[in-house]
């Protein structure tokens, strides 16, 4: 048999004979790195035990790499769920996957796991680990895996294998006694696993439903190396003093009531002081940028939504239908269909084009109760929205032009990591997930693609993550303390226009469909509100923050002066409150100190007699002594200038 070539990136190309594993040229060839735990043949993620059979490139990876990260994440669930078994035998395992940093798996219990258990969970981890049990892959046949998860009395993994399509191929992975459905890969050994900690346990639904059995789910993360796990840990106690749920709480932003409903978040004053802010910031932006504002109801007939798509592609995210007058009316989940119907409302030529117009639209969405997460998941959202309908030549500006706003938004908020994935649709969809166009969607992907090239923005594609309707932008974004977001989309839309009969009048008199630009910049208010509370901790910039100065007198007989200076700076739009209590100032300033006031204008008896204030501004030691019109010129030039800190 004629030996094979193989392209070692890195290293260079190498003969070998047909069969041979990754990790046989990995303790073959010096230069692979020798903590590679995975690999990729001709871009394709393999097990380092899998057979090569043909000519192809090879590329190793370690789990510093996001793939060979994930790989390892991934395998460290099924090491947690062979623990599981053999701590609790009874147990039933359902799935496993891994997410940004971690993993978890959801079992069957019968009782919840205690903080004991987990304890215990991760020293038989440890002691499997050090056990070094070979991971090995298999293929079987549907009939086949049917009958060996019902053996072994596994029910989730037969309901799971049952609805998966019937040319799926089905892999397990086993190691030692322990066996699971996976479509992987995998680590090669279980020796390879040995930095991982249990993060926490809480109480899921089988997919997501509650109506469905509820499973306890368990946490963890995993790296390749102790200091890894030590940096990623203390992230992980950052993050909690930043969690937006706690610090809402704290700073009385938002809650939620059992009364209204899960999902649905009440906004109390400081909170509509932060909607209003980001409001007015958008209207700001969007007026410069030549959008005309527009308002469109919460519900509509089930038709509209039906021409759109949206109840072929999106109803499972949509609320159920009411019934009125014998017609099925439904709570929107997105304004497009509005927009299109204004758009639509009077004939436009092609001097009307681009035609831009953008509306802060509250829309609903069924998100599942287990898959509800303060303000991140939500029920009820405000949506900074937006249109633009163009020709094809003007495409390119304005799709351009959008992904600028973003870069502006960047500045303001002080995001400094981010990133554009250019979401793509996947060929096997096309009919089910996708529109069916497949001419239509390679254009408008390459159309799409150019613009961002052109415009020299650094992006990463992703296939099988566009809309039903066109490719977008999805724009991740990173907080201060390294958390990921997605806040926002940029998406093209090359069908629904037509579905609408939209026209104009071309120069030549003729009628053409033009292109659609969705588009949400600032996503909606609840996620990015959210996305800011953890970014700044709570400690918000000045422009923003819902209480701008707070008033300290020093004691009682200077709380006359405290309210001219309040007067003054209320009656120039600065937010400001007054502590009178009849308290030490000391305990009024920790108080401020805890509600995150930027600002404390401590009020004494010098004060009053050089008519000045002293300014005591958080994250300063230094205090100043301004005069009255000093201090308001000072500030409103940093809340104008909308500057992220002082």
């Amino acid at each position: 048999m004629s030996e094979i070539s193989i392209n070692i990136k890195g290293i260079g190309e190498h003969t070998f004979s047909p069969g041979i594993t990754p990790l046989e040229i990995k303790n073959q060839i010096k230069g692979i790195q020798k903590n590679s735990i995975i690999c990729k043949v001709d871009g394709d993620l393999i097990d380092l035990s899998s057979k090569i059979s043909k000519s192809c490139e090879i590329q190793f990876l370690d789990a510093q790499s996001k793939e060979g990260h994930s790989v390892l994440l991934h395998s460290t669930a099924h090491l947690m769920a062979q623990a599981v078994k053999r701590l609790f035998p009874k147990t039933k395992v359902t799935i496993g996957p891994y997410l940004e940093n971690r993993f978890y798996y959801d079992f069957d219990v019968e009782t919840p796991f205690t903080e004991d258990d987990l304890v215990k969970i991760e020293d038989e981890m440890l002691k499997i680990s050090s056990e070094d049990l070979e991971i090995i892959h298999e293929v079987k046949s549907r009939e086949e895996a049917i009958k060996y998860f019902d053996k072994i009395d596994e029910n989730y993994k037969v309901e799971i294998i049952n609805d998966l399509d019937k040319d799926e191929i089905l892999k397990t992975y086993s190691q030692g006694e322990f066996t699971d459905l996976c479509r992987g890969p995998h680590v090669h050994s279980t020796g390879e696993i040995k930095h991982f900690k249990l993060l926490s346990s809480s109480a899921a639904y089988w997919r997501g439903d509650e109506k469905n059995q509820t499973l306890q789910r368990v946490y963890g993360t995993s790296f390749q190396n102790p200091k890894d796990l030590k940096k990623y840990l203390n992230q992980l106690e950052e993050q909690k003093k930043r969690d937006h749920r706690k610090i809402g709480k704290e700073l009385d932003l938002f809650f939620f009531d059992d009364e209204v409903g899960p999902g649905l978040p009440l906004w109390t004053p400081s909170g509509t002081v932060l909607i209003d802010q980001l409001e007015a910031l958008a209207k700001e932006k969007e007026t410069a940028g030549g959008y005309l504002r527009v308002r469109t109801p919460h519900l509509t007939k089930g038709d509209l939504f039906s021409k759109s798509g949206h109840l072929d592609h999106y109803m499972s995210s949509m609320f159920s239908p009411m019934d009125v007058d014998g017609i099925d009316y439904y709570m929107k989940p997105m304004n497009c269909p509005y927009h299109h119907k204004i758009f639509a409302n009077t004939p436009k030529s092609y001097r009307d084009l681009p035609y831009r117009i953008s509306e802060y639209g509250t829309c609903y969405r069924y998100e599942k109760s287990g898959e509800l997460f303060g303000l991140m998941r939500v029920r009820s959202m405000q949506m900074n929205d937006g249109h633009i309908y163009c020709t094809a030549e003007q495409f390119k500006e304005e799709f351009i032009n959008v992904c600028n706003l973003y870069m502006e938004y960047f500045k303001i908020f002080g995001i400094d990591k981010y990133e554009m994935r250019l979401s793509l649709h996947d060929p096997k969809g096309l009919g089910d997930k996708f529109i069916n166009n497949p001419k239509l969607w390679k254009k408008t992907e390459d159309d799409v693609r150019n613009a961002l090239k052109g415009a020299k923005l650094k992006f990463v594609e992703s296939v099988g993550d566009a809309a039903f309707y066109g490719p977008k932008i999805d724009v991740q974004v990173w907080s201060s303390i390294g958390r990921e977001f997605t806040l926002a989309t940029n998406q093209v839309d090359f069908a629904i226009p037509e579905r609408f009969d939209l026209t104009y009048t071309d120069k030549d008199g003729s009628a053409k469909t033009p292109l659609c630009i969705h588009r949400a910049p600032l996503g909606t208010h609840e996620r990015f509100i959210g996305f800011l509370i953890e970014h700044f901790g709570g400690n918000f910039p000045l422009w923003l923050a819902p209480k701008q100065v707070t008033i300290l007198p020093v004691s009682d007989k200077f709380n006359d002066y405290a309210e001219e200076i309040k007067k003054d700076l209320m009656s120039k739009g600065i937010r400001i409150s007054l502590d009178n209590r009849s308290e030490k100032i000391g305990s009024k300033i920790r108080d401020a100190e805890m509600q995150k006031i930027n600002i404390m204008v401590i009020v004494g008896e010098k004060e009053v007699e050089n008519k000045t204030l002293t300014i005591r501004r958080r994250f300063i030691k230094e205090q100043k002594e301004l005069s009255l019109d000093d201090f308001s010129n000072e500030i409103l030039s940093e809340i104008n200038e909308r500057r992220v800190s002082n």
